[in-house]
C-alpha cells in the first residue's frame, strides 16, 4: 500500500469563476490616465509623477500599469488576490505590489504574500494562539504570472470578522466562504519572527498604505540574530564545534519515516472489518467477550554489552578507532581555505534564496565529502543558533543508487516527505521549480560521485544542473566529483554552460598536511606508542603515490595493530604464565629480546604495513603480468593522469604508448623482445622491388614507430580479469576502456617496476 500524500500546507482553494468567467480571455494592462494626460505641460509633471508614485511603489519605464482586466474582470495595484497553485488545491493570499512583464514576456504582477499557520516550520518558536481562517503576512515578495489569479480575497481585524460573522465562521453556503481571512501579525516565515498584534483597519487601508505596510513588516519581523563571522582562509582556523549536537542534528534529518505513522491507517480487509461496517449492532444481552490481542513478544537473544571503559582501555584501541576514516574528527586540518570558500557560497546563497551550483573537483581522499559536510554541519547549527534561515539538505550518492534516474525520487521526497516514482517524481519537480511559491525554502543538494550519475542522454545532469538556474527554484547544487574537467570532457555544451563559473578544486595532500593529519587523529591518545617518524615515513610514502588521506589513515591504523600485536606478543613472553622451556628461555635471552617488538609504532613498524597493502592478491597479480599488460595499464593510468579522464578509446592508450617509447631513451631488454623486427621488415621490402623508395620510406617509417605485439590479447586477457572494462571485449580502436580498479593500486604495483621505467613510463 502506498504512503499517503500529505496534505498541503497552504489553504484549500475554493472555485471563483463566479468573478472570473468560465470564458478564457487574454488579460489586458490599464494605464494610469492622469499620466498620460499629463505627459507634456512640464508644470503638470511633478504632481502626476507623486500621484504615480502614490499609487504604485515600483518603478517602471514608459505608461504606469495601474492594473489588469480579463473580460469583466478588473484588479489593481493594492487588491488582495487569490491565486491558485499548478498542480494542487493550494490556495496563495497575495497583495498586488506592482504590474510587470516577466521574463517569458507574459502579463505578471510582483505580490506581497500572505502565509497560514501550517507554513512555518520552526516549531520551537511557532505561535499555538492561531485561528482557524487566520492568515499572516509576511515580507516575501514573488512575482507570478496574471493567469493564476483566482478572484478577489477579504482581509480584516479579529473584531470585523465577528461582527460580520458571530459564529466565528464564514458559512458554507455563503458567496464569500473561503475568501475572507483574519490578519493580526506579520510573520517572518523562514526566521520566525512576528511582530505585536495590530487592527488590520489600521495598518492597511488600501494603495496609498502599501510601503507604510512595507515598512512596518520589514521592521517588525527582522530576526534579532548575530552575524555569522566571515570564514578567512586561514591555517590556523579552528573548526571546534559540539560533537553531540551534530550527532544528534545528522539523526533528525536522516531519520526514516516511522512505521506507525504508515500503518495506522491501513485496515486489512476480511469479514470482521465488513462486520464492523454493515452488521447489526450486538445487544448487551448477548455479552460476547471481546477479546484484544497483545503484540507478539519475542525474547531476545543474549548479547554481550561492553562497557565505553572497557573498549577505551587500551591506548592501541583509542588510536585504531580515531585513525578510522569512519571516524568523525573534532576538525578537518589542512583544508580551511577550501572550508571557508565552500561556506561563504552556500551561505550566501542561503541568504538570498536564490538558486545556484557549484563544482567540487579533486582527486579521491582529499577531503572534498568530509568537508561539504563539516559545512552543512556548520551551517545547521548556525541555523539552530538563530544566525541563519533554514535550510534542506539532501545527499544523492551516485555510488548509492541502482539508476541514476532514482535522485528525482530522492530529492523530492526531501523536499515534500512523499515517495514516488522516479517518472512521476520528475513531473513533479519540473512542475515544483518552474512556478512560483512563496513558501519555498533554499534545498541545498549534495550530488556525489558525479561521474556515476551520468546516463546515456544525460538527462538526470541536464536537469539537476539547469533548476538552479530557474527563478524560483531556490535549489543549490553541489557537484562533487574526482576530475577537474568532467563537465567539459564528459558532459555536453548545453550542461556545462549550465554549470556555472562557481568552482572548487581540492588539490592532494603533500607530505606536511598528511602529517598533520594524522597526528590529529592521534591528538589525547595515551601512552606516545606512534613515533613521529613513523607518521612522516607513512606520510611521505603516500605523498609520493596519491596524496590519499584515507589510504595514509589506513595505514597507521594497520600499523597500530600490528604494534598491539607486537606488545601482546612480548607480553606473553616476559610473564612466566607456565613453566615452559622455551619461554623461559626466551626470557632470558637478552639479545633475543632486545631484537624482538617493542610495541611500538616505528618506521619498521609502518613499513610492514604498507608491503601488508601492496602484497594483496591484486597487487601480487598485477606484478605478475607480461609486460605487454603491464605496459598498456601503465599506459593508460598515464593518460588518466594527464587527461584527467576516467574513460579513454583503445587508440588514444596506443597513441600514448607510442609517444612513451619514442621518447625512451635506447631500448631495453623486454622491449627489445615485443618489437617487431625491423630488420625483417626492410628486408621484406628490398625483396618486393629492390628500387622502390616509397615502399622503402614505408618501411622505414614503420621501422621508426615502436609498437609491442601482444596488446589486444593483454587487452582482452585483463578485461576477463576483471582489471579493465574493455567495449564489446574487442581490442579496436575505437572501443572504451576504463580501470575497473583503483589506479593507486596500478601505481603501487608498478611504482618500483624496473622494466616500466626502462621504457620512461613515471608513475
Amino acid at each position: 500500500m502506498p504512503p499517503r500524500a500529505k496534505p498541503p500546507p497552504g489553504i484549500s482553494r475554493v472555485d471563483s469563476d463566479d468573478e472570473l468567467g468560465t470564458d478564457d480571455l487574454p488579460w489586458e494592462w490599464i494605464y494610469d490616465r492622469v499620466e498620460d494626460e499629463a505627459a507634456s505641460p512640464p508644470h503638470e509633471e511633478n504632481g502626476a509623477g507623486s500621484r504615480k508614485r502614490k499609487r504604485a511603489p515600483g518603478k517602471q519605464d514608459g505608461p504606469k500599469i495601474v492594473g489588469a482586466r480579463m473580460g469583466g474582470f478588473q484588479c489593481a495595484i493594492g487588491d488582495i488576490m487569490l491565486l491558485k497553485a499548478e498542480g494542487s488545491n493550494e490556495a496563495w493570499i497575495g497583495i498586488i505590489y506592482e504590474f510587470l512583464d516577466d521574463e517569458d514576456g507574459d502579463k505578471a504582477a510582483n505580490f506581497m504574500w500572505f502565509s497560514s499557520e501550517k507554513e512555518i516550520r520552526n516549531s520551537d518558536r511557532k505561535r499555538l494562539d492561531f485561528l482557524d481562517n487566520e492568515l499572516y503576512i509576511t515580507p516575501t515578495f514573488d512575482i507570478n504570472a496574471l493567469t493564476t489569479i483566482n478572484g478577489k480575497a477579504r482581509i480584516m481585524s479579529f473584531n470585523t470578522f465577528l461582527q460580520h460573522y458571530p459564529t466565528g465562521k464564514v458559512p458554507r453556503k455563503a458567496k464569500e466562504f473561503g475568501k475572507v481571512f483574519v490578519c493580526r501579525r506579520a510573520c517572518n516565515t523562514r526566521s520566525c519572527t512576528y511582530t505585536d498584534e495590530f487592527v488590520w483597519e489600521d495598518v492597511y487601508r488600501g494603495v496609498e498604505d502599501l510601503d507604510s505596510l512595507k515598512d512596518l513588516i520589514e521592521k517588525g519581523t527582522k530576526p534579532s540574530r548575530r552575524q555569522l563571522k566571515p570564514r578567512k582562509p586561514s591555517p590556523e582556523l579552528e573548526l571546534g564545534h559540539d560533537e553531540d549536537d551534530d550527532e544528534l542534528g545528522e539523526l533528525a534529518k536522516f531519520r526514516t519515516p516511522s512505521k506507525k505513522a504508515k500503518f495506522r491507517d491501513a485496515v486489512t480487509p476480511g469479514s470482521r472489518h465488513k462486520g464492523a461496517r454493515g452488521s447489526k449492532p450486538v445487544t448487551p444481552s448477548s455479552h460476547r467477550k471481546i477479546v484484544v490481542k497483545k503484540h507478539l513478544e519475542f525474547t531476545p537473544l543474549a548479547t554481550r554489552v561492553l562497557s565505553p571503559a572497557h573498549i577505551q582501555n587500551s591506548p592501541y584501541q583509542v588510536a585504531r578507532s580515531q585513525l578510522h576514516v569512519a571516524s568523525v574528527p573534532t576538525s578537518l586540518p589542512c583544508r580551511e581555505a577550501e572550508f571557508s570558500l565552500v561556506y561563504s557560497h552556500l551561505e550566501a546563497a542561503i541568504t538570498d534564496g536564490t538558486g545556484t551550483c557549484i563544482y567540487i573537483s579533486g582527486t579521491p581522499g582529499t577531503g572534498k565529502t568530509a568537508t561539504v559536510r563539516e559545512v552543512v554541519s556548520q551551517l545547521d547549527a548556525a541555523v539552530r543558533a538563530d544566525e541563519l534561515d533554514d535550510f534542506i539538505f539532501v545527499e544523492i550518492n551516485g555510488m548509492k543508487i541502482t539508476d541514476p534516474h532514482q535522485s528525482y525520487s530522492l530529492l523530492w521526497e526531501a523536499l515534500k516527505g512523499q515517495r514516488v516514482s522516479p517518472a512521476q517524481a520528475l513531473d513533479l519537480l519540473e512542475r515544483e521549480f518552474s512556478h512560483p511559491s512563496p513558501r519555498r525554502v533554499p534545498c541545498v543538494v549534495l550530488m556525489d560521485e558525479l561521474d556515476q550519475l551520468v546516463t546515456k542522454n544525460q538527462g538526470v545532469m541536464y536537469n539537476f544542473f539547469n533548476w538552479p538556474g530557474l527563478r524560483h527554484s531556490r535549489l543549490i547544487v553541489l557537484a562533487v566529483a574526482n576530475t577537474m574537467d568532467l563537465p567539459e570532457r564528459t558532459l555536453s555544451n548545453k550542461i556545462s554552460s549550465r554549470l556555472g563559473l562557481t568552482r572548487i578544486t581540492f588539490p592532494g595532500y603533500n607530505h606536511e598536511q598528511l602529517m598533520r593529519i594524522v597526528q590529529s587523529r592521534l591528538e589525547g591518545v595515551p601512552g606516545n606508542i606512534v613515533d613521529a617518524d613513523a607518521v612522516q615515513f607513512a606520510a611521505r610514502k603516500v605523498a609520493a603515490v596519491s596524496g590519499d588521506a584515507r589510504r595514509a589513515l589506513d595505514i597507521c591504523r594497520r600499523a597500530v595493530e600490528l604494534a598491539e600485536s607486537d606488545a601482546r606478543t612480548l607480553e606473553a613472553n616476559t610473564l612466566p604464565a607456565t613453566p615452559s622451556k622455551r619461554a623461559s628461555k626466551a626470557a632470558e635471552d637478552p639479545k633475543k629480546k632486545k631484537g624482538g617488538p617493542s610495541g611500538r609504532v616505528t618506521i619498521d613498524t609502518v613499513r610492514r604495513a604498507i608491503n601488508e597493502a601492496t602484497s594483496n592478491p591484486l597487487q601480487l597479480y598485477l606484478r605478475s603480468l607480461p609486460f605487454a599488460a603491464r605496459l598498456l595499464l601503465a599506459c593508460l593510468v598515464t593518460r588518466m593522469q594527464r587527461t584527467g579522464l576516467a574513460e579513454s578509446s583503445y587508440g588514444d592508450v596506443l597513441e600514448e604508448m607510442q609517444r612513451t617509447l619514442r621518447m625512451a631513451a635506447g631500448e631495453s631488454r623486454p622491449l627489445g623482445l615485443l618489437l617487431r623486427d625491423r630488420r625483417a621488415r626492410a628486408g621484406a621490402g628490398a625483396a618486393q622491388g629492390g628500387g622502390d623508395l616509397v615502399v622503402k620510406a614505408k618501411h622505414d617509417a614503420l621501422a621508426r614507430m615502436p609498437r609491442p605485439a601482444g596488446l589486444s590479447t593483454a587487452a582482452v586477457d585483463l578485461t576477463g580479469a576483471g582489471i579493465i572494462n574493455l567495449e564489446g571485449l574487442k581490442a579496436e580502436r575505437p572501443s572504451k576502456m576504463r580501470l575497473a580498479v583503483g589506479d593507486e593500486e596500478v601505481r603501487l604495483a608498478f611504482r618500483d617496476d624496473p622494466e616500466i621505467k626502462g621504457v620512461g613510463v613515471i608513475l
